[in-house]
């Protein structure tokens, strides 16, 4: 009869603890590490620039630090663990004392000394088997277990015969081919606890696991793609089109799943601030289409951001901004992905621009100056005036830095903060060709698979450096640099959007499609910043096609050539069983080709003869078929040549 074993019951515990607190302390020292032992640039708190000081000391005060642990998940798993970790230490310390599982020691059953003598054995015998004895313990099946592993540690060593098969095998019964028990504990089998079990079986298996089945699929059930809610696609799917403008786009993202919760007004002095924040902000935004108070919300707090009137907002509001900002990047990135779905180019472009002026805090009349640092629109006049005034950020970087205009009300340090961000920003060449893999000439047929190759490289860094990250004082994260190669036709179409995030000097990105039918192509291919303003790149991509008909004839080798009289594994299967019917028919007309020799007719060679069978064996294998396939067949062809 299968038992209860204690010992096995704690190797069975331990196996569980364990799964659950190696992990467990792996995330959590991870934690530690990063809150207290990380460097700044491991947290991207670096200050290149005077302008990054703010942004990377609070960057430090909220990635580093014991405060950061300070979350209510983190914590629960803390005390989990640290409980779980005592829980497996006692086990461990117990299944190192009880030796090992469940194995028959009928000393330590009769607890009596290994050296007792059989005075002793017989005492200690009597006294336990009146204890457990199941007269005295009537419906305790943990008493009679124990009174019956008495008995059998007592035969084991008064019995000759049993002490003989204890000592050979550890087992008074003799040899045995497999022992089993099972791995729970034995007070599981105590009446007295019968109710507990089953309630707190009640619990665990009806309660507590499908609730966290339930939690977690309803929790992952949310996100998509780049861990956006699917809610968030839905709203995208129905705002974004061909026709949107950047100045819209605030509006979009502010209606995502992610900040619905978030950006709920609950108070009337909250509903009043952003009143009076809309009130600074409506002559840069455009004609809200939604006045639900969460889209609002976000609208008002994305534009006070945009058009750099932040200093009046609250500490609240403030962090709402953040907490939208956190995750703009990655629901940018999601609008993207909704507009090569649409396959439109137009809206696709927009919403990367629109992560431009996210990334730099500017909007759409801001000069691309204002990416400079101490810039305000006093000195941006004052650049663009005059001898060696200049339009837009490149034109201005490619001046001396004794040519640079507006820099006449700076220190020193201001003005090297300027000449510094002017080195950081970037300066790319893009060179772009169009191939077909292994061809023999330089021509493109209809059909080919087309190859746009498109070259990036960074002129401002020097050879093996990489780039890091982006120069954006007022954008309260890291942000890595990276480039978006988009190649479309002149109608608006997509072909290709890819996002490039090398950080190499050196970038070649592959875009790879079909060839259209013969004629003349142009395609529009548009390489941009995911997070710096005038640096876009734009460029025609022309392709010609020919009737691929001009081709010289394709030639088989006449080796391939008899590989198609070979027969296939279906045909030898189907020819080693008509080869008696083919032997007979052989000899009956034996005689008529005698005649037909006599008439002057050939007579088959062997390989003649090989090849006529094979085509046999297929008439009869397409026979076989049916005719409903055969008729099946015919009209499928009729309607591709209807087509």
């Amino acid at each position: 009869m299968l038992q209860y074993d204690d010992s096995a019951a704690a190797f069975v515990a331990l196996s569980f603890v364990t799964i659950y607190i190696v992990p467990s302390w792996y995330h959590i020292v991870r934690k530690f590490k990063v809150a207290l032992f990380s460097s700044d640039e491991e947290i991207g708190a670096i200050s290149r620039t005077t302008a990054e000081k703010e942004k990377a000391a609070k960057l430090k005060q909220t990635s580093k630090g014991l405060k950061t642990l300070n979350s209510p998940w983190f914590l629960a798993n803390l005390v989990i663990t640290v409980l779980l970790t005592a829980l497996f230490i006692w086990l461990y310390v117990s299944v190192q004392s009880d030796g090992e599982v469940n194995s028959f020691d009928p000393f330590h059953i009769l607890d009596v000394d290994s050296s007792a003598d059989m005075k002793e054995i017989k005492k200690a015998y009597k006294k336990m088997s009146l204890k457990f004895h199941p007269d005295k313990n009537p419906n305790n099946p943990q008493a009679e277990a124990t009174f019956m592993m008495v008995a059998k540690a007592y035969e084991a060593l008064t019995d000759p015969t049993a002490k003989e098969n204890y000592e050979k095998y550890g087992n008074p019964d003799g040899k045995q081919s497999l022992a089993v028990s099972i791995g729970l504990p034995e007070f599981l089998l105590n009446v007295d606890n019968r109710n507990f079990v089953l309630l707190s079986y009640l619990i665990i298996m009806v309660g507590l696991i499908p609730m966290a089945v339930w939690s977690y699929y309803s929790n992952s059930s949310k996100f998509g793609e780049k861990d956006v809610m699917y809610d968030s696609y839905a709203w995208f799917h129905h705002n974004l089109n061909e026709h949107i403008l950047i100045k819209g786009l605030p509006e979009v993202l502010s209606g995502s799943a992610e900040f619905r919760e978030r950006n709920m007004t609950k108070s009337a002095e909250g509903q009043q601030e952003i009143t009076n924040i809309l009130r600074k902000c409506k002559p840069h935004m455009q004609k809200p289409n939604f006045n639900h108070p969460v889209v609002l919300k976000g609208n008002v707090l994305l534009h006070s951001y945009l058009t750099r009137q932040t200093d009046a907002i609250s500490e609240a509001s403030q962090e709402d901004m953040n907490f939208m900002l956190r995750y703009s990047s990655s629901l940018i990135d999601a609008m993207i992905s909704v507009c090569k779905h649409q396959e439109s180019l137009a809206a696709a472009l927009n919403c990367i621009k629109f992560g431009q002026y996210v990334a730099q805090g500017m909007w759409l009349k801001d000069s691309e100056l204002l990416q400079l640092p101490h810039f305000t629109s006093a000195e941006v006049a004052h650049a663009k005036k005059g001898k060696n005034g200049v339009k837009g950020i490149k034109e201005y970087i490619d001046l001396d830095n004794d040519s640079k205009k507006g820099l006449a009300d700076f220190s020193d340090a201001q003005k090297e903060d300027i000449f510094k961000t002017c080195k950081l920003l970037p300066d790319i060449s893009i060179e772009s060709k169009v191939f077909v893999d292994d061809d023999e000439d330089n021509n493109v047929y209809e059909g080919d698979l087309c190859t746009v190759a498109v070259k990036i490289t960074r002129n401002n860094l020097e050879d093996g450096e990489k780039a890091g990250l982006v120069h954006a004082p007022r954008f309260p994260f890291p942000k890595r640099e990276a480039w978006w190669v988009a190649l479309g036709t002149t109608q608006g179409k997509i072909i290709s959007i890819d996002k490039v995030t090398s950080p190499d000097k050196v970038v070649e990105h592959k875009i790879k499609f079909l060839a259209p039918k013969q004629g003349t192509y142009e395609f529009e291919l548009h390489v941009l910043s995911n997070a710096y303003v005038g640096f876009d790149y734009s460029d025609t991509v022309e392709l010609k096609t020919l009737d691929p008909s001009s081709l010289p004839e394709y030639k088989i080798h006449p080796d391939d050539a008899e590989l198609d009289d070979e027969p296939t594994l279906f045909e030898e299967m189907m020819n080693a069983n008509i080869e008696d019917d083919s032997d007979s028919e052989e000899e009956e007309d034996s005689d008529s080709d005698d005649e037909s020799e006599e008439g002057g007719i050939r007579e088959l060679t062997a390989a003649e003869r090989k090849k006529q069978e094979l085509q046999n064996a297929r008439k009869k294998a397409a026979s076989a078929a049916g005719d409903d396939s055969d008729s099946d067949d015919d009209s499928d062809v009729e309607e591709v040549h209807a087509d």
